[in-house]
């Protein structure tokens, strides 16, 4: 029996199943899509106790579905509705290759009644560009990245996640709702040192996780890499210059955590500008990297065009710089824990920025909710006692937050500054 590991979005996806809005599911390619799919028609039966007819899967890496869908998606729809009164799900996988797929989606929700369509695909650009003018009111969005740290620790260790799962809520809930914690005595620390480790260094595609051999790992990222980045993109988006994709994603990989220079990069792959601004629009689309812009309200003091990059799965941008390397060897073990710190947050809010004046004063994330700002730094340090850097105190100063937080190595902590109540968190329970 196949082994499924449990999804942070099932959640969601449960909660609105009986809505009739069409489920639209982004993500990278090889994130769990299909994965998810299979776990959704094994709940409607199982759980809800819907008749496995009513479930009906359809992949469209499979020519002859893409074609007859293609040809008259209405005739083909019906095809599997054997009874009217009853309702039908319909798991529509890889969607991305049905051209005018939006089209197609809003004439089969507006015709066809008592059926709920979820639908998944790799290209932000394909799903939310074209479709989603058409279903204005008749989707539902949602995006399945790579594991979590939180997923990956519930498939590797029970018990760990168990302890994290914990600490972690008290996390986030002084992140979202400034609850106040004091944290206990940590004896678990160490236990989550290699895990981490392995974590940042390898990511979180589901068959990496899935095997503890690093050479395995490795031939893994390397069969996404060259089937997703060097050929499932090119193809799909008809990129024809193949050697500036590449070298771009090369560059952006060896500058992780950097600002933009877009002249800079032109000149490296002999490209122009408006050239460059496609591909990386193609790269954060098809969940690649991740730019954050500045945060910024005073126009004269403050940086407000440059975006920062990182990369959605870390493994991935190792193998693009072929550094699997430990992170005690590494120079870029603090971009590197930035990088995964973003990506933790983001399971939170997607309204990130850094700040960054014109002096250079930084900090390395700016977290909006609702009306407060909350800023973010990573520090990737062995901490005897709190302690802040003065770009922090400047911005503390400057808009004079409720709370902040510093993610350290692995030092619990707090300090009042300002008013400020700053929280020092280890990073494995971001």
């Amino acid at each position: 029996m196949k082994q499924y590991y449990e999804r942070e979005i099932l959640g969601q996806l449960k909660k609105w199943i009986g809505r009739r809005e069409i489920y639209i599911i982004k993500g990278p390619r090889q994130a769990g899509k299909t994965t998810l799919l299979f776990i959704l028609r094994d709940w409607l039966i199982k759980t809800k106790k819907v008749n496995p007819k009513n479930v009906i899967f359809v992949t469209f890496e499979d020519r002859e579905n893409l074609e007859k869908f293609s040809l008259d998606s209405k005739a083909f729809i019906k095809s599997f509705i054997l009874n009217r009164r009853r309702k039908y799900y319909f798991l529509l996988d890889e969607f991305h290759y049905v051209e005018g797929g939006g089209k197609k989606l809003k004439l089969l929700y507006d015709t066809i009644e008592n059926v709920k369509f979820i639908v998944t695909g790799s290209s932000s650009l394909e799903l939310t560009g074209a479709t989603s003018k058409y279903l204005v009111g008749r989707m539902f969005s949602f995006y399945l990245s790579p594991f979590s740290f939180g997923e990956f620790l519930r498939a590797r260790d029970e018990r760990l996640w168990r302890i994290y799962k914990k600490r972690h809520e008290l996390v986030n809930n002084f992140i979202l709702k400034g609850e106040d914690f004091t944290a206990e005595k940590d004896i678990f620390l160490k236990d989550f040192e290699d895990l981490l480790e392995e974590f940042i260094t390898f990511g979180g595609y589901p068959e990496v996780i899935k095997t503890r051999d690093e050479e395995t790992k490795r031939m893994i990222i390397k069969n996404i890499y060259e089937t997703y980045i060097g050929r499932e993109i090119i193809e799909l988006l008809r990129i024809h210059d193949v050697f500036k994709f590449r070298k771009l994603t090369t560059l952006l990989s060896c500058q992780l955590g950097g600002m933009i220079n877009y002249n800079e990069l032109a000149s490296l792959c002999n490209s122009y500008y408006k050239e460059i601004l496609g591909l990386l629009e193609v790269l954060e689309e098809t969940f690649i990297i991740r730019s954050m812009r500045p945060f910024y309200k005073n126009l004269r003091t403050e940086l407000k065009k440059n975006p920062k990059v990182y990369f959605v799965d870390s493994g991935l941008r190792n193998y693009v710089i072929n550094n699997f390397n430990v992170l005690e060897k590494r120079v870029d073990a603090g971009a590197l824990l930035e990088n995964f710190v973003l990506n933790q947050l983001s399971h939170l809010t997607e309204k990130i920025n850094y700040w960054r004046t014109l002096g250079k004063a930084e900090v390395d994330f700016i977290l909006n909710i609702g009306e407060e700002v909350i800023p973010v730094e990573v520090k990737y340090a062995t901490f005897k006692k709190p302690a802040i850097s003065k770009s922090f105190r400047s911005f503390i100063s400057a808009y004079n937050p409720g709370r902040a937080l510093v993610i350290t190595k692995e030092y619990w902590g707090e300090i009042e500054i300002e008013k400020t109540m700053i929280k020092f968190i280890p990073a494995c329970y971001m």
